[in-house]
C-alpha cells in the first residue's frame, strides 16, 4: 500500500520508504517557487527523522533562491504565528502531527500565517508535476536562525484579554503535563510555570522517542491518568507531537475525551465575549447546546483547521476549533493551539472556582464512537460512492464526505486527508448505540 500522501493538507509518508530526503527536497523546492522565492520559516517537531528532513527541506528552499529561517524544534502553532508576525512569504512545519514515529511530513503555511487555503493548496499540488527551476550559484538563498519564536508565542498567549493571569497564579494549580516527548516539551512546561502552576512533567524531553501512541486519545493516556491520581493533581494535560491538539484529564484521573477541550473553551470564551462559533462537521452536537445557551449560532465546515479558521476569520468568531482537541483562539491566531487551550482552561477553572469534573458535568453529554477502515488508495473513491448507495433515502450533508443525520444521532464518513483510510465518526445519546452504528457502517461498506 502506498504511504505517500500528497494533498492540500501537505506531503506525508513513512520516512525512508515513500518519503525520502530527495522527495522532501523536491517538494520544498516547489513550495519555495510557489512562494515567489521569498523568505521561508522552517520549524519541526522532535521526531528522530527531523534533522534529516530539515536539511533536505532547507536544501530545496535555498537552491531555488529562498532565504530560510530555522526556528528549531517548536510547536506547529508557533511556526504559524512566527510567519504571521514576520515579513516571510510562507513557512514549513516538518511534522507528522499525531502519526507514529515512522511517519514524517511537511505542512505548508501561507504568508498570512495560516495553512494554505484549499484553492491555493490545490495550485501548489498541481505544480508538483513540473520540473524544478533551480537557481545558479549567485542566487542561492541564505540560512539564518531565530531562537525566540517560542518566547513570542508564550507572550501572545499570556496577553489573551480573557485571562486573569494573576487569579490563575493565585490558585497554584497542580498540573501534570504529558508532551509525549514531542515539541510540547519546549513550550508547555514553561507556559504552565509562568501561570504559577506546580508543574509535574511527564514525557517532556523533546527527543522524538514517543512514550506511547502519540494521538492524545483516552486509550493512550493511562500513564497520565495514573500520574494525576498519584500526585493528587488538579488536572492533567496531554498534547500530540506538534502541539496543536489538547486532551484533558480531570482531578479524579479520568480522561474526559478530546471533544470536551473545545466545548469547555467555547463555554468559557462565550461567557466573556458573545459571537457565533465555528467547528467542523465531525465535532460534537453539544456545541449547538452551548451556542443556544449564549444566544449565538454554530457554523459547520469541512474537517480541517484551515476550513474552520477561514470561516472564523470571515465571521470574526471569538472561539472555534475541531473536536479532536483542536482549540482555535483568534486572540492568538487562527490555528489550533494546545498551549493557548491550556491557558483558557486554567482561566475557566480560576474564574469558576470549580473542579474540572464539575465543569465537564455542566456540558450536555453525547457519546462518540470513532473508527477507520484501511483502504487501498485507488479504492477510496469507490468506497465513498458506495456510502451514498448504502444510505440512500437518509437525510445527508455532503459538504465533506457524507454525513448522515438521524434522530438523535449522526454518522460522518469521509476520506482522510493524511492517510489512506476512511474515517467513521458517530455521535448519539449512548455509547452502545454509537458503537452499534459504527459496526453497522463497517459491515455495509466491507
Amino acid at each position: 500500500m502506498s504511504k505517500l500522501m500528497v494533498s492540500v493538507s501537505g506531503v506525508r509518508g513513512i520516512f525512508g520508504e515513500t518519503l525520502t530526503p530527495a522527495i522532501a527536497q523536491k517538494y520544498a523546492a516547489h513550495f519555495g517557487i510557489f512562494s515567489k522565492r521569498g523568505k521561508i520559516l522552517v520549524g519541526r517537531d522532535s521526531r528522530t527523522t527531523g534533522p534529516a528532513m530539515f536539511h533536505a527541506v532547507v536544501s530545496g528552499l535555498l537552491s531555488v533562491g529562498c532565504d530560510v529561517v530555522d526556528l528549531g524544534i517548536v510547536s506547529t502553532p508557533t511556526v504559524l504565528l512566527a510567519v504571521e508576525d514576520s515579513d516571510a512569504s510562507g513557512g514549513i512545519s516538518i511534522t507528522a502531527s499525531h502519526n507514529n514515529s515512522q511517519w514524517n511530513a511537511m505542512k505548508f503555511v501561507g504568508e498570512n500565517g495560516m495553512f494554505l487555503f484549499p484553492e491555493n493548496a490545490q495550485k501548489l499540488v498541481e505544480s508538483f508535476s513540473q520540473n524544478v527551476n533551480w537557481v545558479g550559484w549567485d542566487k542561492v538563498g541564505k540560512l539564518t536562525s531565530d531562537e525566540q519564536a517560542t518566547r513570542r508565542h508564550l507572550d501572545k498567549i499570556l496577553a489573551i484579554p480573557y485571562l486573569n493571569v494573576e487569579k490563575i497564579k493565585q490558585k497554584q494549580f497542580k498540573v501534570v503535563i504529558d508532551s509525549v516527548n514531542g515539541a510540547g516539551g519546549v513550550i508547555s512546561p514553561k507556559l504552565l510555570a509562568e501561570l504559577g502552576c506546580q508543574v509535574i512533567e511527564l514525557n517532556c524531553e523533546p527527543n522524538g522517542q514517543f512514550a506511547h501512541t502519540p494521538e492524545p486519545l483516552a486509550k493512550n493516556l493511562k500513564q497520565l491518568e495514573t500520574a494525576v491520581k498519584e500526585n493528587k493533581a488538579d488536572l492533567g494535560f496531554a498534547t500530540d507531537p506538534d502541539v496543536d491538539r489538547l486532551a484533558i484529564v480531570d482531578e479524579t484521573g479520568r480522561c474526559i475525551g478530546e471533544e470536551f477541550s473545545l466545548l469547555l473553551a467555547e463555554k468559557f470564551i462565550l461567557s466573556q465575549k458573545k459571537g457565533d462559533i465555528v467547528t467542523n462537521l465531525s465535532s460534537s452536537m453539544a456545541s449547538e447546546d452551548i451556542a443556544e445557551e449564549f444566544g449565538v449560532k454554530v457554523h459547520r465546515t469541512k474537517v480541517g483547521e484551515i476550513n474552520v479558521g477561514k470561516k472564523m476569520k470571515e465571521l470574526q468568531s471569538p472561539i472555534g476549533g475541531e473536536g479532536n482537541g483542536g482549540i482555535i483562539c483568534p486572540e492568538v491566531h487562527y490555528t489550533r493551539d494546545a498551549p493557548a487551550g491550556m491557558a483558557i482552561i486554567l482561566a475557566y477553572l480560576a474564574q469558576t472556582d470549580k473542579k474540572m469534573s464539575e465543569l465537564t458535568a455542566e456540558i450536555p453529554h453525547y457519546y462518540f464512537a470513532k473508527d477507520k477502515m484501511e483502504i487501498e488508495p485507488d479504492m477510496l473513491d469507490s468506497i465513498m460512492e458506495k456510502v451514498e448507495r448504502v444510505f440512500v433515502g437518509h437525510k445527508t450533508d455532503k459538504t465533506d464526505g457524507v454525513k448522515i443525520l438521524g434522530e438523535n444521532y449522526w454518522i460522518h464518513i469521509r476520506k482522510s486527508g493524511t492517510e489512506p483510510i476512511i474515517r467513521i465518526y458517530v455521535e448519539s445519546e449512548s455509547t452502545k448505540r454509537s458503537q452499534e452504528l459504527v459496526e453497522e457502517v463497517k459491515e455495509k461498506l466491507s
